[in-house]
């Protein structure tokens, strides 16, 4: 497309730059600004004035220079060769800028976003002659071992297939395909560009019933999140929040993975680069990257950019959604994209509102978060999107307007905790300030596919939980000894809770991953101590005989013992404490019978 000069600057402000003498612009255009010809976007337009944020560092240009139009939004490319490809906020591939720049990004640099060069397999699905609707699915292409890429009608496009080209290696500019509608011929790609900030259409919206396992217990157990689910994960620095983005990213089910490094520090994002290609994918064997796509925009990046990845890693999503995969975005961190907003809005001379966030932080907000969800696709696909956006407020202080406004638009809350972090407890999700809505909509699949107690035994952790917590004040006044044994094991079961379930070890092999069916059954051994203890206790049994049993030790270690295939272990250990604590029960009956201790 050729581009046309549209305007020349007038005033640059950092990363906002003011064109006078607009003529032909559109609101949200792709411009080009300056002889770098640096990307940048309208984002207001006032008589023969526009205003543009530029994703590149603006150093050394001077008003007088000339301005670009592409007449077309800011969009990303859409086909075979996104997965295990590493972009940057505005989707240029980082691989290729390296390659030509010689480690730094150049100012100006355009890179294509696919492979012009590359061919593709492609198989046609869709006969010549019939009538196919926007979205439908047309052909395949294999794009990873992992990944069959469907290929289909962009948005928009539809009528008579009239012509499908026959199975064989194309590159993406070629045509394979040819659609018409009201004496109008379309030629078909297998790629297609759409506008970032537009959400892609979909048919229906579906509930959602299935839950999005992640390995970690804490949250699968007690906080869980659903396909198509959304939630914050809110903590103060050293709290373990990009940990745990990264244990997502490694082991939860989704089909698609894609990270985004929004302003993150370039140590951050390099470990995660280093990491993910040499990671082995638990369910198919192969790399990691090959069911993911990486958007890296770290902190020393410009500041513009790092608002555009967030719209750029979640179209990504959704065009992948439409091919009927299970999506997995997580956003590192929007408080860091909040930051963002909130220095354009300064250069933009905006009316600040709480903490010099604009005013529309709110809608921002919500708008990517609602892009989430369980669809049935126009391709008659059903697809999901599961958002996790990390949030960073200042020293932890959850009041603040990110983190509040977060709130309201997810229905999910793993808040980390600093205590918790601070002891090396991982994943530091604080059971008491965290929520998930989640549970009553999945409890359906649960129960028909692991346990039918999940939501008993999890309603029971949370209360023994709740209650450890009132139970350590009395404590911290006037010490353990005060009470009695009855009280005394409530704080003994939290603790084999924390220590044996709900902290696990992101290094060690057996640990860092649990199946449902190996963590239900580790729940009910430590639930069946307390249960069978506290009755025990009642006949007149002590504390300390009932940590004295052999089997309590192999409880303590079982997380790091067992593996996930060797279920019938665990088995044989509920076996052993229900004997040992049976018999011990056994023991006092007789002895309250006979009168001899």
């Amino acid at each position: 497309m050729k581009k046309e000069i549209i305007g020349r600057i007038k005033r640059v402000s950092g990363p906002v730059v003011e064109i006078a003498g607009v003529r032909g612009a559109h609101m949200a255009e792709l411009v080009e600004v300056g002889p770098d010809r640096l990307i940048g976007e309208i984002i207001r337009l006032q008589g023969d004035r526009a205003t543009t944020q530029v994703y590149e560092d603006t150093t050394g240009l001077r008003p007088g220079q000339d301005v670009w139009g592409s007449g077309m939004p800011l969009s990303v490319e859409l086909g075979p060769g996104l997965i295990g490809t590493i972009f940057d906020g505005v989707q240029r591939r980082l691989e290729v800028i390296r390659d030509n720049s010689n480690q730094y990004i150049q100012k100006g640099v355009h890179v294509a976003p696919l492979d012009r060069e590359k061919k593709w397999r492609f198989s046609p699905t869709a006969p010549p002659g019939q009538e196919v609707q926007p979205g439908a699915i047309i052909g395949t292409v294999q794009e990873t071992e992992v990944v069959l890429h469907r290929i289909m009608l962009p948005p928009g496009v539809g009528g008579k297939l009239e012509w499908v080209a026959a199975e064989g290696e194309y590159t993406i500019d070629q045509v394979i395909a040819k659609v018409s509608a009201s004496g109008k011929e379309t030629e078909i790609r297998l790629s297609h560009r759409w506008p970032v900030r537009k959400q892609r259409p979909y048919t229906e919206k579906m509930g959602l019933s299935i839950p999005l396992l992640t390995g970690l217990r804490v949250i699968d157990v007690l906080f869980p999140l659903a396909k198509g689910g959304t939630v914050a994960v809110p903590g103060a620095f050293g709290t373990g929040k990009t940990l745990i983005q990264h244990s997502l990213a490694k082991w939860c089910d989704a089909d698609i993975v894609i990270f985004i490094g929004c302003g993150e520090r370039g140590n951050e994002i390099t470990d995660m680069l280093i990491e993910f290609p040499a990671l082995t994918d638990p369910r198919s064997g192969k790399s990691m990257m090959d069911r993911s796509i990486i958007i890296a925009n770290t902190s020393n990046m410009p500041v513009a950019a790092r608002e555009a990845s967030i719209y750029t890693g979640i179209t990504l999503a959704e065009y992948y959604r439409d091919m009927g995969y299970h999506v997995a975005v997580l956003a590192d961190s929007t408080s860091r994209w909040a930051q963002a907003l909130r220095e354009l809005s300064g250069r933009l001379e905006e009316m600040p509102a709480d903490e010099g966030f604009p005013a529309y932080l709110p809608s921002r907000l919500a708008e990517f978060y609602e892009r989430a969800g369980m669809v049935r696709a126009c391709s008659g696909e059903e697809g999901s999107i599961t958002t996790i956006g990390s949030v960073s407020p200042p020293g932890g202080d959850f009041s603040e307007p990110v983190t509040q406004h977060t709130k309201r638009f997810v229905r999910c809350f793993w808040a980390l905790d600093r205590q918790l972090a601070n002891a090396r407890h991982y994943p530091a999700i604080g059971w008491l300030e965290s929520y998930s809505e989640y549970t009553q909509e999945i409890a359906a699949w649960w129960h028909e596919n692991v346990a039918d107690d999940w939501l008993s035994l999890r309603a029971e952790v949370l209360a023994l939980l709740q209650r450890e917590a009132r139970l350590q004040h009395v404590v911290k006044l006037v010490g353990p000894d005060v009470l009695p044994d009855s009280q005394k094991i409530v704080l003994e079961t939290c603790s084999l809770l924390k220590n044996a379930f709900l902290q696990q070890s992101a290094f060690d092999p057996l640990d860092m991953f649990s199946i449902p069916e190996k963590e239900i059954r580790m729940l009910r051994i430590i639930l069946t101590f307390y249960r069978k203890g506290l009755e025990n206790i009642k006949k007149g049994a002590t504390l300390v005989r009932l940590r004295r049993i052999k089997v309590y030790s192999e409880i303590l270690r079982m997380k790091s013992l067992i593996p996930n295939e060797r279920l019938d272990l665990l088995d044989d250990l509920q076996r052993k404490l229900d004997r040992a604590l049976d018999q011990m029960g056994a023991v006092y009956e007789h002895a309250a019978e006979t009168g001899r201790p």
